[in-house]
């Protein structure tokens, strides 16, 4: 969410960033609005003013016994009740199209986001590791079911498309990198372990930017409460209508939860396997910071994702994405893409994300400094430490040998309970 009073100040830089991230310009439009419910308010005030003066003079009429100019009065006290309803109704109606309007808009991206419409414009940061480029490498698919651990049939006939089933091998290695992650996350980067609610209610979704713009593409139930589209929703919701001592910043979280996601918006794309589905698991990293720290809080999330893949010796890339690329509630944004043999490419597999004040503004969520009066949004940060599904993915096809085994990751090993390599013999 943006602030009325700085886009009144400044509505060319406004319709400037709009338009690096292909928005429409709306500071014009904005400011009119905003125009009119300030008037509104002045002539709302004015009418209470005037009532209030009227109602002092007809306590002394009264008082003098002059009955006549009493009721005078009283007939214009009635008037002016009826102009305050009006303005108040104005001026409410005013405030509404204004907000409305306003959480429709996308954050402004950083000075340092390159331009561009789309991926092909994002630019490549930095790689480790080097892709494996032996024999043709199967996907993670037939390799699954080649195991007998990886059943999309089964999962279809209970919920459709978008699922899948994991077994014996596959799904302790599932399980084996989200609580591998999350260890590393909590007893190495400091980040706060958090099992937040998985079903949250409206304010939690417009707070972080996924209502009302992208309502389709969340789970709703019949009671009015949205299924978490990722950890990010709940973990940043934390501070929702709190203002927090400074002296506690930066708050780093993290959560290992299911997910959620209908991909309305991705009719078509990587139907095949476990890329894309409507149920993940993912290690979510989020911080509350104060504006000074944001920038280099970033950076150090970034790095937190990329030693998950490091450790488990996955070939990857980091990408700065351009304006067209980002995320709606995104200033500036970087995406983790892990090498896929079988697609010979990069596919992301985290995205970390620094949203400035926008989210805080869209929650209220404040920070205070100890003897100070004043307090002021904070920063908020969220990023995947990773995607556990898209993981697995990547270990399953990057470890795969030429009988269609999977070694388990060095890093994984403790958490296998002696198992080195998934194999057909595990059935």
């Amino acid at each position: 969410m943006h602030d009325i009073r700085a886009i009144r100040l400044d509505p060319d830089a406004y319709d400037t960033g709009w338009a690096k991230r292909g928005a429409a310009p709306a500071a014009a439009e904005l400011v009119a609005l905003d125009e009119a419910r300030r008037a509104a308010q002045t002539a709302l005030q004015q009418a209470q003013s005037r009532r209030n003066e009227v109602s002092a003079l007809i306590g002394r009429a009264r008082a003098s016994g002059n009955v006549e100019v009493a009721e005078a009065l009283m007939a214009d006290v009635e008037l002016l009740k009826r102009e305050i309803a009006e303005q108040t109704a104005i001026e409410a109606e005013l405030a509404e199209r204004l907000r409305d309007r306003l959480a429709t808009l996308p954050n402004l991206p950083a000075p340092d986001v390159p331009p561009g419409d789309d991926e092909t414009a994002n630019v490549e940061v930095r790689r480790w590791g080097e892709p494996y480029a032996d024999s043709p490498a199967k996907d993670h698919v037939d390799l699954g079911a080649a195991l007998g651990m990886m059943d999309f049939e089964a999962a279809a006939r209970m919920s459709g498309a978008r699922f899948v089933v994991l077994r014996a091998g596959l799904a302790r290695l599932e399980r084996a990198l989200g609580q591998f992650m999350l260890d590393v996350q909590t007893q190495e980067h400091g980040y706060v372990e958090v099992s937040p609610p998985l079903l949250v209610r409206d304010e939690a979704v417009f707070g972080t930017g996924q209502l009302p713009k992208f309502a389709e593409d969340l789970f709703h139930t019949t009671d009015g409460r949205w299924l978490i589209p990722t950890a990010e929703v709940s973990l940043t919701n934390t501070v929702a209508g709190v203002i927090t001592d400074e002296a506690a910043l930066p708050l780093r979280l993290t959560a290992l939860t299911p997910c959620f996601r209908s991909e309305a918006g991705a009719s078509g794309r990587d139907t095949r396997g476990m890329i894309r589905q409507h149920q993940f698991q993912k290690v979510e990293l989020v911080s509350i910071t104060t504006p000074e720290q944001s920038g280099a809080e970033h950076e150090r999330m970034v790095e937190c994702a990329e030693s998950i893949l490091k450790r488990l010796e996955l070939p990857f890339r980091t990408v700065l994405l351009c304006t067209g690329d980002m995320g709606f509630t995104a200033r500036k944004t970087y995406d983790l893409e892990v090498w896929l043999p079988s697609q010979k490419t990069y596919r992301e597999i985290s995205s970390c994300s620094n949203c400035g004040d926008f989210q805080a503004r869209r929650m209220d969520a404040r920070a205070k400094r100890a003897g100070e009066k004043g307090a002021r949004f904070v920063h908020t940060l969220n990023g995947s430490g990773l995607a556990v599904g898209r993981a697995l993915v990547a270990v399953m096809e990057n470890y795969q040998d030429e009988g269609g085994r999977i070694a388990v990751p060095q890093a994984l090993h403790p958490y296998m309970r002696g198992l080195t390599r998934i194999g057909a013999e595990e059935g």
